[in-house]
């Protein structure tokens, strides 16, 4: 008899580094760590102790679930492109998972916290979007639902690999970053040197 699939899911969109190993309905290892900065260094670490300590190898998954945003610019870059190189490496899939999905509860506005008092959130019939903390509160209440966003999830990482676990099989695009607003590093304003000609 076949065994239910292992499935690996991680996040960095936000002030954490989260991971989640999954056999089926199962959940193995959940880890979050809150971290501002330093994700880069720190998830593969943590994900090569994850797999250790539930005493399966990287050869032993059938699947990666990866955070994709909303959030941190380069938070997301860090997860999606690990996810990507390490799908490629191990000839598995990934599956990309927003951060609604990953934070959906019955009776609640699925929303991301953004900076400046503001929420990610997608109003039903409206595609996600950045608004305002309290227009986005209006709404959940006009529909009868609570908003309160919470940056870092407990179980943000076990959503994520739940997601990837009902989707591997049926979803064969790479995982791509869900990016709702410009970054908030400007370009140069310096002028550029004048090029001489010898």
């Amino acid at each position: 008899m076949k065994s239910p699939p292992l499935v690996l899911g991680f996040d960095t969109s936000g002030p954490h580094c989260a991971a989640a190993l999954l056999r089926g309905t199962d959940v193995l290892m959940n880890r979050v760590e809150k971290m501002g900065r330093g994700q880069a260094e720190r998830l593969m670490v943590l994900l090569e102790e994850i797999l250790a300590e539930a005493g399966v190898t990287w050869t032993a998954l059938d699947a990666l679930g990866v955070g994709v945003g909303p959030g941190n610019f380069t938070g997301i870059r860090i997860s999606v492109s690990a996810a990507r190189g390490l799908a490629l490496g191990l000839g598995i899939p990934a599956v990309g998972v927003d951060g609604f999905e990953a934070r959906r509860v019955r009776g609640e506005l699925a929303a991301v916290p953004a900076p400046r008092d503001q929420v990610y959130a997608a109003l039903q019939g409206e595609a996600p979007r950045l608004m305002p903390r309290q227009e986005a509160e209006d709404a959940a209440r006009d529909a009868g639902l609570t908003c309160a966003p919470v940056a870092t999830p407990p179980k943000i990482a076990v959503a994520i690999a739940r997601e990837a676990m009902e989707r591997f099989q049926t979803e064969p695009t790479p995982p791509a970053p869900l990016y709702l607003r410009a970054a908030d590093a400007a370009p140069s304003s310096d002028q550029p040197p004048k090029l001489i000609d010898g």
